[in-house]
This record gives C-alpha cells, structure tokens and sequence, in this order.
C-alpha cells in the first residue's frame, strides 16, 4: 500500500511538473510572440489569410524576376531582361487592378510606383546601358525596401 502510494505521489509530481513545464513554454512562446508584434512598428494591412498568401505569391515573383534580370544582364541579354522588367515587374492591367484593391493610400502609392519603376527599368534595359540600368533597377528595389519598411501582412 505505501509503495502505491509512493508511485501514485510520483506520478502526480511528474503530471504537474510536465502540466507547470508547458505552461511555462506557453507563456513563454505567447509572451515572445506579443514582444515580437509589440516590436513590429510596421503598418498591418489586414489582409485576408488568401489575399496574404497571395500577395507573398507575388512579391516572390518579382524577386524571382530581379534575380532573373541580372543573371540576364551579366549575359548581355538586355532584350530578354526588359521583357521581364516590364512583363513580371511592370504596371501591367493586372497589377494596376491588383494595386487599386488595397484600402491603404501609401501602401497603393508605393505599389503603383514601384510596377512604373519595373517599366522604367525595362526601357533602361533596352539601351543596353549597365550603369543606367543598374540605376533603374536599384530605384525599383528602393521601393521594395520602402514597402517591407512600412507594411506588414
């Protein structure tokens, strides 16, 4: 009897130990994730979980065509490069659309600028000028860095 008492009494301890061990972690993963947010000073724009996932979609197309134009430019092929500036990075219709659906001014602003740098960046790249088109494309990343400076998902 006391030898099931015993083990009965340790095996309440090791419950309760565990039981104060994860809420301890809890608290601990809510209170980092409350600082993290507390420190994120960026503006939230709110968006649908489906409207996130997809402007994440997006914006890793356009790195994905940054990454492409200069792999194109280090190639000489400055045509190629200008038809991704303006065809992934541009102010196509769709992304004019896309741009004017957002209910935050400055957040639309930027957008609208940075898809008319990707065109001004295509007719950079159409001169086939490294300096000109080097200047182009860091505009267009300014806006980037201006973008994710300000605004969160």
């Amino acid at each position: 009897m006391k030898k099931n008492l015993i083990a009965v009494s340790a095996f309440i301890g090791i419950v309760g130990l565990n039981a104060a061990f994860a809420a301890t972690e809890q608290m601990q993963h809510q209170s980092h994730h409350h600082d993290m947010s507390m420190m994120d000073m960026r503006t939230s724009l709110g968006l649908s979980a489906e409207m996130k996932q997809h402007q994440l979609s997006n914006m890793r197309e356009h790195v994905e065509a940054v990454q492409s134009i200069i792999g194109l430019m280090s190639e000489n092929k400055f045509e190629d490069a200008s038809k991704i500036a303006h065809g992934k990075l541009g102010l196509t219709p769709e992304m004019q659309k896309m741009c004017s659906m957002f209910n935050n001014e400055k957040f639309m602003t930027l957008g609208l600028a940075f898809h008319k740098s990707g065109d001004d960046l295509g007719n950079a790249l159409q001169t086939k000028d490294v300096a000109a088109s080097l200047r182009a494309l860091n505009k267009t990343m300014q806006y980037c860095v201006e973008c994710h400076a300000t605004f969160r998902q």
